[in-house]
């Protein structure tokens, strides 16, 4: 095989290729042995069919199938023989092709730019830690024990009242008639919270235990059954229990219930908890801080086959037709998409498959009795599978970037942290606000 790059201007790179008609002429003969074995035709028996007679039957589709093979490896040799890193799928164009002739074709490829990686050190983030204040905690805490509630019956002389718990039996009729779905054993309802159906929990304000109560309403909109939706509906009510809620003890043994070794354990948790929930959107935001600063210090050319094809990805995924504007997102994607591949490459960052199995095994930690499942869904999903590790591969670079970073520690209070959070994900009406502080300012 001859190779030789005929022309280079700027990530467009052109090769001429020459394939001797000796190796197609080798492949050809390996490919009829290898058919000679399995083709059955008649008056032959079972590998004995001659090779001549094979390729007077089927020739042409044997060479186009040799051709194929022959093009995709030599092309590919090419390429990486000559160091090309390529931008997508290279254009192969037949100069000349046939049996007993030899195989002259061309390759042109974008390539990957090259350019040269600016230090690390020169980015700069916050690493923010979260001071969690005690009223914050106990508030969390007091959230936690309001879902935790706890009810003892009242005596049958006592009626229901807002956040009493009634147990109820009912059957219910449209127009005087039984309709499916239209019955219920041990209904439980928190009254004042109308979880049921609009209006229902109003009118067991009031009931005992043991009566009858009838209530009218009308079913919702979103019933199962589209034809009942918004019907008048009676729903005939036999009171079992009357339940009054018992005020919660946020003490040891309400730390115990919740799955914690004592109340200050609880503490610990609860506030570990809330620093996790803004360190996870803080680390979003250090994220796109880290791949911003990483673009701007990088000026490298892209390529344009790789730049349309990411834009009309966008333009359909979000539906919009401002080409501009999605251009200049795919151009900011690929651009951090080349910058982290090198920083890969350059200081040998891999995935490998212990990494890979380390994750699944968290994912089911997660999910007792789940493994089955998320196990067949790695193996059947070969999409899912790339996605895993196309996430851990990219974790992996930014956290050698960050590594290598100037890093600044710095305690911010919950206040501090939401303001932060709020400027980023809303910069539009942070930069309305500060707009109006600053005429403020000026008037006064």
């Amino acid at each position: 095989m001859k190779v030789k790059i005929t022309s280079k201007k700027g990530l467009k790179v052109n090769l001429s290729v020459l394939v001797d008609k000796t190796t197609i002429q080798n492949k050809l003969s390996q490919k009829l042995d290898e058919l000679k074995d399995k083709v059955q035709l008649k008056g032959f028996r079972p590998g004995k069919v001659p090779k001549e007679v094979i390729k007077s039957q089927f020739g042409k589709a044997i060479y186009g199938e040799v051709l194929d093979g022959i093009l995709k490896e030599t092309s590919t040799k090419a390429l990486t023989d000559n160091k090309i890193k390529v931008a997508g799928q290279p254009k192969i164009d037949l100069k000349s092709f046939g049996e007993g002739k030899n195989l002259d074709y061309s390759i042109e490829v974008e390539t990957l730019p090259d350019f040269e990686l600016k230090s690390l050190n020169k980015i700069k983030i916050v690493d923010h830690e979260i001071s969690v204040d005690q009223n914050t905690i106990k508030k969390r805490i007091d959230e936690i024990a309001k879902t935790q509630k706890q009810f003892s019956d009242k005596s049958n002389s006592e009626i229901a009242e807002k956040e009493d718990m009634v147990v109820f039996d009912y059957e219910a009729k449209i127009d005087g008639k039984k309709f499916e779905g239209g019955e219920g054993k041990n209904i439980q309802l928190i009254l004042g919270r109308d979880l049921f159906i609009k209006g229902f929990d109003n009118q067991l304000i009031g009931v005992k235990k043991n009566i009858e109560k009838i209530v009218n309403v009308k079913l919702p909109e979103n019933y199962p059954k589209k034809e009942l939706s918004n019907k008048k509906t009676t729903f005939y009510c036999k009171i079992t229990n009357i339940k009054k809620p018992i005020e919660t003890k946020i003490n040891d043994d309400f730390a115990k219930k919740i799955g914690a070794k004592d109340l200050n354990d609880l503490n610990t948790l609860v506030k570990k908890q809330i620093s996790n929930e803004y360190n996870r959107a803080l680390e979003s935001l250090t994220k796109k801080n880290i791949l911003d600063q990483l673009e701007k210090m990088h000026t490298i050319d892209l390529p344009p086959n790789l730049v349309e094809q990411e834009t009309q990805i966008i333009s359909k995924s979000k539906n919009n037709e401002d080409k501009e504007k999605n251009r200049k997102q795919a151009k900011s994607r690929i651009k951090i998409g080349i910058l982290l591949n090198q920083i890969a490459d350059t200081n040998k960052i891999k995935v490998n498959d212990d990494e890979i199995k380390k994750e699944i095994q968290k994912q089911i930690q997660s999910m007792p009795g789940q493994e089955k499942m998320i196990m067949e869904y790695y193996q059947k999903n070969s999409e899912a599978a790339a996605s895993l590790r196309s996430g851990l591969f990219e974790e992996k670079i930014l956290n050698f970037i960050k590594e290598k970073s100037s890093i600044t520690k710095k305690t911010i209070s919950l206040k501090e942290a939401e303001d932060i959070i709020k400027k980023f994900t809303n910069p539009k009406e942070e930069l309305k606000k500060t707009i109006k502080n600053q005429k403020n300012k000026k008037k006064k």
